[in-house]
């Protein structure tokens, strides 16, 4: 009888303690509004991902398509932004973008995954956000990524090259200060519009994923990511992952 009242407080403790950590995670917001336009089917499995990334590195995700989540007040509660697979027009008002901006440049992380380039494509201070802004993708097909710099927390459980199966974006409006993570060498792709775009802009290292800081925020993206079974594959889970801690302040 004595050990079984002694239990009870200690595991009162126990629950009162693991609340207050819950309660202390810090918290992703999770976007995915596409506007009019091409919407990919792996939005589900992407999101379903990242809540599995949020259990077991301690971040709660909360997910949502809905652009009044953007106001000043709401982002505060957030550590890190991550367009998922997000497209075409993202916000429906200037206050909503502005909040957007604002939240980055204050000290909050951003991650963008694959489609998200494509998204407020007429906004220049938002490709800046993300470091480019998608123009085309030649068919789906096997490539060669090379691992431009492994000391980044997204890459570090990288080979130095691997072969990949995706849609390999070209972007333009690439913020000059990016720091390149992943890069592709155009000219050894199936492409028969290289010479319309990128030509030989990027040379053999058109970037796929890099790293920037804007303001005091944080920006991490990667343009891999088209296909649903992508998101159980360790080599972009970690990446994510790993981009989503750094952009949270955690090296």
């Amino acid at each position: 009888m004595i050990e079984s009242m002694s239990v009870r407080p200690m595991l009162a403790s126990f629950l009162l303690a693991t609340a207050v950590a819950s309660a202390a995670d810090p918290k992703v917001l999770v976007y995915t509004k596409n506007g009019k336009g091409y919407v990919h089917d792996n939005i589900a499995t992407s999101v379903d991902a990242l809540r599995r990334m949020g259990a077991e590195a301690g971040f709660e995700v909360t997910h949502s398509e809905d652009p009044a989540v953007f106001t000043p007040a709401n982002l505060r509660q957030y550590r890190v932004i991550v367009f998922s697979n997000s497209n075409n027009e993202a916000f429906d008002t200037d206050g909503q973008r502005a909040a957007f901006v604002e939240f980055v440049r204050n000290g909050g992380g951003f991650v963008g995954i694959h489609s998200a380039s494509g998204s407020e494509r007429k906004s220049a201070e938002f490709a800046s956000i993300v470091g480019g802004r998608f123009v085309r993708h030649p068919k789906l097909q096997k490539f060669t990524i090379r691992v431009k710099d492994r000391n980044h927390p997204a890459t570090r459980h990288l080979p130095a090259e691997f072969e990949w199966e995706d849609e390999c974006y070209y972007t333009d409006n690439n913020n000059p200060d990016i720091k390149p993570l992943l890069v592709v060498d155009p000219k050894r792709l199936d492409d028969p519009k290289l010479d319309e775009y990128p030509g030989n802009r990027f040379g053999d290292a058109a970037p796929l994923a890099w790293w920037n800081t804007i303001g005091k925020g944080r920006s991490f993206y990667t343009a891999l990511g088209h296909k649903k079974e992508h998101y159980s594959d360790p080599l972009l889970y970690k990446q994510i992952l790993g981009g989503i801690l750094w952009a949270m302040g955690k090296n």
